[in-house]
This record gives C-alpha cells, sequence and structure tokens, in this order.
C-alpha cells in the first residue's frame, strides 16, 4: 500500500532543500507573465474545508500554466481589517458597546486589532504547505501595511476625482451592535428565517368633517380607523404617515363587535377580518378608490412626535400593494428607503426615534434606552409596544409570523433599516460600463456569469464604503467646519499638507492630523473604508501600486484568472468589477493596461477568467459543526490518505462548478484506492522489470503498446482543453479512467510480456510504460502534485523536478483511432465472454476450447491472442455464429455482435485448469510472504493422489517457470491443506 502521509512529507522536504517552487518561477521568462488575484483570507479563524477548495483551485491553474512556460508569480495576502477583527477584540477586551471603546481608548483598541490579525498564520501555513498548495507565505501582503492602506487611498482619491464618490443620507441596513452602516451586498449575506410578530393598529380619524366625508352626517360620531399592517412594531413610535395607493379599492366595513368603522384594502378583507363573518360580525358598507382617502389626517398613534411639521395624514404610494397587510402602508421615514424618499417628497422632517446603538431615544418616554431588536430576544421590544397599543385600544390584531430577516454577517445581530449618513461610490452612474465590461470576461460555471453576477450588477445599487468604526483604512477626507471638504492621495501629500512624518495611516495617527489651507482649519472625518472596499483594491494594494510596480502591473493587468466561492459574487468578484470599471473607463482612466486585454471606451474588468466554487457540508448535508462534530477534522483526513487523494476528490466534484458537496471521507479513501495506490502498484510493477527498460519508445508495434500511446494522446488532449477552459471536472476527470485502463487493461494483459523470454518484445512494452508514466505524471502534476513528483522521479525524469517540465504535445503520429476502435471491440468481446462464464458457472481458471465470434473488423491476430488469454480460451473462431447451447447478444456499433462459448470441459482441459489453479495458490503463498521476483522458492507438496496428483508431475516445469521455484517434488508436508480445483492439497514453500 502507498504510504501518502510518508511520501508527501519527503516530497514537500524535497521541494523546500531543492526550492523547486522559487525555480518554478524564476526559470519561466519575466516578459511572459500569467497573473491571477488571490482574495486574501483572515487569519483570525483556522483553515477550513472550503479553504482548501479554493487553495486548490489556485494552485491548480498555476502550476498548469506554470508548466506552459508562463511564469506565475504567486504572493499570499492577508485580510487584516474589518468587523471580524474588532468583534473579536470586543470580545476579548469585554466591550459591549461603542461608549466602551471610546472609554477604552481608539489607539489601544487599534494595538489589540493589530496584535491579534495574524493569530492563526502559523496554522494557516502549515494547513496549505500540507495541501501541496505553492504560494510564497513569506513575502506575504498584509491590507494593514502602509504601502497597501496608500495604494486604497490612491483608489479613493481616483474615484473621488471622478465624480463617483459622494456624501449622502439615505435609508439603508445597519448593525446596532457595531454601530455601522452595511452595503447592500453585505446585507444580502445575513439573512435568516426567525419569528416575529406582526401588528394591525387602529390609526384614528379625528378630523369631523373628514369623518362626515366618508361617513355621512348621521355617524359623525362614531369611530373611524384606517387600519395599518407591520411586521416591525417597533418603528411605530416613529410613525408620521399612512401611505396608500391611489389604484386600489379599499372598503369602509362596520365592525359590529365594538359599532367602529374601518377602512382597509378590498382585496384583503378575507385576510385581515378571515375570524369574523360578514353579515354577523362586520358588514361593507362603501367603497373608495385610494384616492378619495388621500389627505385624510388621523390621530398620532403614540405622543412623543406629535407636534411635528405636515405629519399625521394620508398620502399616496406607488410602492403600496395589496400582496400582504392591510393595502395600508405605516410610514417612518427613519427606516426603510420608500418610507424615507416619500417623508422627503412629502415634507416631513425627519424622526429619529432610535439610536444608531438600536436603543430608543429619550423622547420615547415609555421605552427610553430599551433595545428595539435585541440580539438574545428579537421580539422583545415588539411585546412592550403592542401592550402598549392595547391598553390605548390602538391594537386591533397581533399574528406570529416566520419571515427572513437580515442580520450582521460577522456579529449575527439583527439589522435595522435606519436612515443615516454614508459615503458612496456612484455605482448607478457606471451600470452600463460593468454590464459591458462583464461580457467580456469568461466564468466556469458559465451561467453565474449572466445570473447572479450579471442579475446583480443589473439591479446595482450605490455603494456605501464608510463605516462608523475604528479598525480600517480611514476614508481620506478632511473637512472643515462648513463642510468643505479635500481628498488626499498619497502618503507624501499627506506630509506636505500637515508637515508631519506620516508612518501610518491608521485612525488613532491621522485623527490628530490636521491640514491648514487658506486660513482654514480642516480635519479628518471619523469614517473608516469598508473592507470590502479594500478587497476590492488588492490589486492595486498587494504592489504599491502606482507608487511602485507600474509597468510590471499594468503590463499584467487585468488577471488572468481568480477564484472564489459562489457568496463572492456579491463580494469580492463585485468590489473588483466595480473599482477596476472606474479605474480604467474612458473619462479620464488613470490605469491604462498595456498587457493582452486594452482597454476600450467602457475600459476592462479586474479578470478574465474566473471559477466560481459551491461549498462544502458535512456528510449528512447540514452545515460543517465543530460543536456538533459532523465532519472529520482535515489534518486527520490528510495523515490517512494524503494530500493528492483528498486534492483529486475535490476537483473531481460538483463543487468546482459552484454546486454544493456533501464532504465524504469514504469518497477521498475511494480516490487513495482506485487512483492513489492503484497508480502506485503500476509504478512499482515497472519498477520491477525497469532495468530492462532499452526500447526506444513509441515504435513498438504491439497492439497493446499503440493502443495505451494511442489512449494518452487522448488524455492529454482532453486534460489540456479542460485546463484551457479552465474546467477542472472536465480536466481532470478523465484520468482515473485512463490509470483504471492502464492497470486493469494494459498491464495486466502485458504481465507475460514484462516476465517472458522475449527481450526485444520486454524492452519494447517497458518502453512503452515508461513512456505513459513520464507523460501521465506531467498530465497530474497541477492535480496530484505529490505523487506526480514521485513517479517522475521512479521513472528517470530528467530535470530535478516534474513540476519543472513543460507541458505535454499530443503526438500526432501515436494518435491511432482504429486501434482504438479494435481495442474497444476487444473488450466488449471480453465482456460478452466473462458474462457467458457466469452464465455458465465456470470460473476464468478453467482453460475452454474455444469462443466463436463473427467476421468483423480485427484483423491482427494479437487481438484474438488478447480475447484468448483473457477469457483463458485454446482458440478463437472468426466465423458467422450459428446457434449453439450458451449465447449472448452485445451491442455494437456496427450492429448486433453475437459471440458463442464452448462449454465442454474434457479431460485435458479440466487438468489444464487445475495447472492454473495449483499456480494460483503457490503465487497467492508467495504474495503471504511478501517474495520478490528476486526470490527462488522450493516447493513441497503433498496430495490424496489422484488427477491432482497427476497433474503436478506432469506440470512440472511450467509450474516451477509460472512460480519461480528452482525445485518441485511430493512429499510430507506439515501444513494446513488447501482447496484445489475442489480437492485439498498441502503446500510448502521454502526460500532458496
Amino acid at each position: 500500500m502507498y504510504n501518502s502521509n510518508k511520501e508527501e512529507l519527503e516530497i514537500l522536504k524535497y521541494w523546500d532543500e531543492h526550492q523547486i517552487f522559487e525555480k518554478s518561477v524564476s526559470e519561466r521568462p519575466e516578459d511572459k507573465p500569467y497573473v491571477f488575484y488571490d482574495g486574501p483570507p483572515f487569519a483570525t479563524g483556522l483553515p477550513h474545508y472550503g479553504h482548501m477548495v479554493a487553495s486548490l483551485i489556485k494552485d491548480v491553474v498555476p502550476r498548469y500554466f506554470t508548466m506552459r512556460g508562463f511564469r506565475v508569480e504567486r504572493r499570499w495576502g492577508w485580510d487584516c481589517h474589518g468587523l471580524p477583527v474588532e468583534n473579536i477584540i470586543e470580545k476579548d477586551l469585554n466591550l459591549n458597546s461603542r461608549k466602551d471603546i471610546l472609554d477604552y481608548g481608539i489607539d489601544k483598541f487599534n494595538q489589540a486589532c493589530r496584535a491579534t490579525v495574524l493569530k492563526y498564520a502559523e496554522e494557516w501555513k502549515k494547513t496549505i504547505k500540507r495541501m501541496g498548495r505553492w504560494v510564497d507565505m513569506e513575502n506575504d501582503y498584509k491590507t494593514m501595511d502602509i504601502s497597501y492602506m496608500e495604494s486604497v487611498w490612491w483608489v479613493f482619491r481616483s474615484l473621488w476625482d471622478k465624480g463617483l464618490v459622494y456624501k449622502g443620507h439615505k435609508a439603508m441596513h445597519i448593525c446596532p451592535h457595531c454601530v455601522t452602516p452595511l452595503s447592500n451586498f453585505e446585507v444580502t449575506q445575513g439573512y435568516k428565517d426567525i419569528k416575529d410578530i406582526s401588528v394591525t393598529a387602529k390609526f384614528k380619524i379625528v378630523d369631523n368633517e373628514e369623518k362626515h366625508r366618508i361617513l355621512g352626517e348621521k355617524l359623525t360620531g362614531a369611530n373611524l380607523y384606517i387600519l395599518a399592517w407591520t411586521t416591525t412594531p417597533w418603528t411605530l413610535p416613529g410613525n408620521v404617515l399612512l401611505a396608500v395607493n391611489r389604484e386600489v379599492d379599499y372598503d369602509l366595513i362596520l365592525n359590529k363587535d365594538d359599532q367602529s368603522y374601518y377602512i382597509l384594502a378590498s382585496s384583503r378583507l378575507p385576510v385581515v377580518m378571515k375570524d369574523k363573518v360578514e353579515g354577523a360580525d362586520f358588514e361593507v358598507i362603501g367603497k373608495y378608490a385610494g384616492s378619495a382617502l388621500e389627505g385624510l389626517s388621523y390621530e398620532p398613534l403614540f405622543p412623543y412626535f406629535k407636534d411635528t411639521e405636515n405629519a399625521f395624514r394620508v398620502v399616496s404610494g406607488d410602492f403600496v400593494t395589496t400582496e400582504e397587510g392591510t393595502g395600508v402602508v405605516h410610514i417612518a421615514p427613519a427606516f426603510g428607503e420608500d418610507d424615507y424618499a416619500l417623508g422627503k417628497t412629502e415634507g416631513i422632517p425627519l424622526v429619529q426615534h432610535v439610536t444608531m446603538e438600536g436603543k430608543f431615544t429619550d423622547e420615547v418616554v415609555d421605552f427610553a434606552g430599551q433595545d428595539v431588536k435585541p440580539k438574545d430576544d428579537h421580539t422583545k421590544a415588539d411585546v412592550e409596544i403592542i401592550k402598549y397599543l392595547a391598553k390605548e385600544g390602538k391594537l386591533f390584531s397581533k399574528e406570529k409570523l416566520e419571515h427572513s430577516y437580515p442580520h450582521c454577517w460577522r456579529c449575527d445581530t439583527p439589522l435595522l433599516n435606519y436612515a443615516t449618513t454614508s459615503w458612496f461610490v456612484s455605482v448607478s452612474k457606471i451600470k452600463e460600463e460593468l454590464l459591458k465590461n462583464n461580457a467580456k470576461t469568461s466564468w466556469v460555471p458559465a451561467h453565474v456569469k449572466d445570473g447572479r453576477f450579471g442579475l446583480w450588477l443589473e439591479g446595482a445599487r450605490d455603494w456605501a464604503i464608510s463605516r462608523n468604526r475604528y479598525w480600517g483604512t480611514p476614508l481620506p477626507v478632511w473637512e472643515n467646519e462648513d463642510g468643505e471638504a479635500l481628498c488626499v492621495g498619497s502618503v507624501k501629500e499627506l506630509e506636505e499638507l500637515t508637515s508631519e512624518t506620516v508612518t501610518d495611516l491608521h485612525k488613532d495617527f491621522v485623527d490628530n492630523l490636521e491640514i491648514t489651507k487658506d486660513g482654514e482649519i480642516y480635519r479628518r472625518i471619523p469614517e473608516v473604508l469598508d473592507c470590502w472596499f479594500e478587497s476590492g483594491a488588492m490589486p492595486y494594494g498587494q504592489m504599491h501600486y502606482p507608487f511602485e510596480n507600474k509597468d510590471k502591473f499594468e503590463h499584467g493587468f487585468p488577471a488572468e484568472f481568480i477564484a472564489e466561492g459562489q457568496d463572492q459574487t456579491r463580494g469580492w468578484f463585485y468590489t473588483l468589477h466595480i473599482l477596476a470599471t472606474a479605474l480604467t473607463k474612458a473619462d479620464h482612466p488613470v490605469i491604462v493596461p498595456s498587457g493582452g486585454m486594452s482597454a476600450d471606451k467602457y475600459g476592462v474588468p479586474a479578470f478574465k477568467n474566473i471559477i466560481v466554487n459551491g461549498i462544502v457540508l458535512a456528510e449528512d448535508g447540514k452545515k460543517m459543526s465543530k460543536r456538533l462534530k459532523n465532519y472529520p477534522e482535515p489534518g486527520l483526513v490528510l495523515e490517512k490518505y494524503g494530500a493528492d487523494a483528498m486534492r483529486y476528490y475535490l476537483v473531481t466534484s460538483p463543487i468546482m462548478e459552484a454546486e454544493l458537496l456533501n464532504f465524504s471521507e469514504a469518497g477521498v479513501r475511494e480516490v487513495y484506492s482506485k487512483l492513489i495506490n492503484t497508480l502506485w502498484n503500476v509504478v512499482e510493477f515497472y519498477n520491477l522489470f525497469k532495468e530492462d527498460a532499452s526500447g526506444v519508445p513509441g515504435t513498438s508495434e504491439h497492439v497493446l503498446d499503440r493502443w495505451v500511446l494511442a489512449k494518452l494522446q487522448v488524455l492529454i488532449k482532453d486534460v489540456t482543453s479542460g485546463l484551457e477552459g479552465y474546467k477542472l471536472v472536465g480536466a481532470s476527470r478523465p484520468i482515473l479512467d485512463f490509470v483504471t485502463e492502464l492497470s486493469q487493461w494494459y498491464v495486466r494483459r502485458s504481465r507475460d510480456r514484462f516476465k517472458g523470454d522475449d527481450k526485444e518484445d520486454k524492452a519494447k512494452a517497458l518502453a512503452t510504460l515508461n513512456q505513459v508514466l513520464l507523460a501521465l505524471s506531467k498530465l497530474m502534476a497541477p492535480f496530484t502534485p505529490f505523487i506526480a513528483e514521485k513517479i517522475y522521479q521512479e521513472v528517470g525524469g530528467e530535470k530535478e523536478s516534474v513540476h519543472l517540465e513543460m507541458w505535454p504535445e499530443v503526438d500526432e503520429k501515436l494518435k491511432e483511432d482504429g486501434v482504438l476502435e479494435d481495442m474497444k471491440l476487444v473488450q466488449k468481446i471480453v465482456e460478452a465472454g466473462h458474462f457467458l462464464r457466469k452464465e455458465a458457472g465456470i470460473p476464468v481458471r478453467q482453460v475452454l476450447s474455444s469462443l466463436e465470434v463473427p467476421e468483423c473488423r480485427l484483423k491482427e491476430e494479437q487481438y484474438f491472442s488478447i480475447i484468448a488469454e483473457e477469457l483463458n480460451l485454446k482458440t478463437i473462431v472468426s466465423v458467422l455464429v450459428s446457434e449453439h447451447r450458451i449465447e449472448k447478444i452485445l451491442e455494437h456499433t456496427q450492429g448486433q455482435l453475437r459471440i458463442a462459448l464452448d462449454i465442454e470441459i474434457t479431460p485435458e482441459l479440466k487438468k489444464e485448469g487445475l495447472v492454473r489453479e495449483i499456480v494460483r495458490t503457490i503465487n497467492q503463498l508467495r504474495k503471504n510472504m511478501k517474495l520478490t521476483i528476486a526470490d527462488r522458492v522450493v516447493v513441497e507438496y503433498e496430495t490424496a493422489g489422484g488427477d491432482l496428483q497427476e497433474v503436478f508431475q506432469d506440470n512440472g516445469e511450467e509450474i516451477k517457470k509460472s512460480v519461480l521455484a528452482t525445485e518441485l517434488h511430493s512429499g510430507i508436508v506439515g501444513e494446513e491443506p488447501v482447496e484445489v480445483g475442489g480437492q485439498p492439497v498441502k503446500i510448502k514453500l521454502t526460500v532458496v
């Protein structure tokens, strides 16, 4: 058995000692670069199977293009900033609020963040190396480096100069724990199904003239309410308007329970009044168009903001639907995009009754300081609001519901849709360019390009890029007291403006720097950049562009290739695409690519080719959970079966095409058995005879040699085609099929040639196998780099490493479609023959006289020899097959293939079968004794006489030759008997 763990660790040592990775880069020409971008991970957590999948893709492709002659530099990066790190420090230091952080000190807080960002860096290095990935982790870049941050500032300044950055006040999702807004694509990452409480509230019409218009003069004294529904009761204290749809019909109903009148959409009546029966509990007494309800005024639901100007009236809104609720929408402009826009249109002062920390303000007297959506009990505030409404007679109904609600993608706190100030990138201004540049890219799987990613681009909104946080790249904006702003684009510029030496760009440093210009003092605004902005800027930041490496960067931009999980279609892929398009589009491009893709008026994308991987789940289809222990530890799986088995299992799975994968250790074990161990057994078999491998490759006329070399050309073509198209599944799967046929057909059918006395044929067979194994080591190198290296060394590769080799090309002289078709027919005949033997209950060890096959395209005698040897037959008769005792019909491309097997076992045939069984039994004993072909033995046997004794005596020389024995004789043997041909026999082997 191949000891993967031991062999792979030795190969890792070999690579290190001989600097093979470094040579694979330095030996390729600098003027032939292949650029790929590696999205930086956080080192605040340990690597898992998902990271392994992404790393595998990022290793396979660069290894391939290195062997194609390209210089593929691979530099590791670390994502250092943002909420993931801050949340860890908050927990470690027991900082539970924004005030706690400010009291602790931003400088000390940032120092703590800096100290923890690379907490698990060594574990990452160990895992990445053990997986066989080649990447420079010593010369790594970090998003917290001043060089990286300076490039981020340059990107921001470039967008600023292009008019693509602005400060705006909008409704967006905020995290009350992190006290910062989130971008729309961050919000999409955190939706969860939760149980909430919905409320239908009673908004009372109090103006008598308005009541008279609706109810008539006689009913002016009755109570009249408009019913509005919400799934966020905590927003009701901030209500200032009710919205109806002008085109919708609304019913006026009498509720006979309390003799009050209610207004709601006609189509919603059956749902809202589902517990009542018309004619008994309520009655429809009127119908109005939504436009007729406009202008009605109502009593504030809560008293806290009752003096708000222009408020507490009914207005129209096109966004109002009758799909749910009452057809009337309660409007709190501080919460929700539609609410905010309508409030602004109607001239309503912004009522903000909740703080950024998610607590009711002091104005909300009855609930002041309470969390509106607490993480540990998200309905707590809603319950208190409902109790208040019930007490005040303003609650019509309440109902539990389950719906999808956004949570913070990092700290898991329920988000609030909240109107606040943020800085934005004007994505809407460049939407056409984004779509045009997406068309220039190639995706695997292809449907993601115009599907998940393309649709996201079509609906893209302006990107909120500022965060009210601390550990991140500060926005390089300084403002004076009048709100006039300066944007700084480099360290040098900041030093010139402040007359200070700048050694750090973090908030705790640059916030102390003031700029004086024209007698005005400018101070930096408090926000930091969204860490996704930093990620999108990684092509520039990792090379400190444009301050260094300008020509090199532009010659390799856009990247040839990137890869990440499908969640990054709304993350890293998106931000890369936005920034690259913005920086290269026609109006004053700040990057002019000089490599393979020239910018047109739309600019260029950040990448040309992309592989999107799916998600790894536990074997039961659930999320992998350390608590549940529902998956095997990666380190243990690698130790058991090796990285090659893990890599091939993953690279041939649907996860390479954005599908889900239920990870199975048994699947890795199967790859180890069927591919790794099987292939190694072929190599070990070759090694037994390799001293005789003196033949010239490609000169053999034997059909098995011609066939396997023709198969090899097909494999080279298929693997190359798959890799060129970045279709890793299609590139890798044919390898296992080839190895299976190499072992189970070519080597098995060639064993007698390797062991035989025909030196010329033996040399040619060995030369052929050497040629195949050498090419196979190169084809497997990107996918299974360890065993590829091992095989390359074993079969005499000329270079220091297979990974310094050039990629194999198809040899047109060895392509023989006819041989492939002929051998396919041979295999089908053999398959049918085995079926017939099984039907007759005759084991293959028993020689049979003949098999009849129809006259067909098989003209070479070697094909018939293969069939005869495989099926243990005396002869193959090529005739028009007549009716026979046992037969099988086998479909074939040339028509129906009818074969017939002669199953009569004559005494002579029986004896030949016994010879086969004796040889098999003795060779099994040799195997159990772990003997090699160099070991010769003396065979002693004891039988009960009869035909078995006779077979030993009459076929002694043949048996000795087949089992590598010097002597074979009968005697008294004190061994346990074994069964041969249904008869007991005792056999003893003594090594000479």
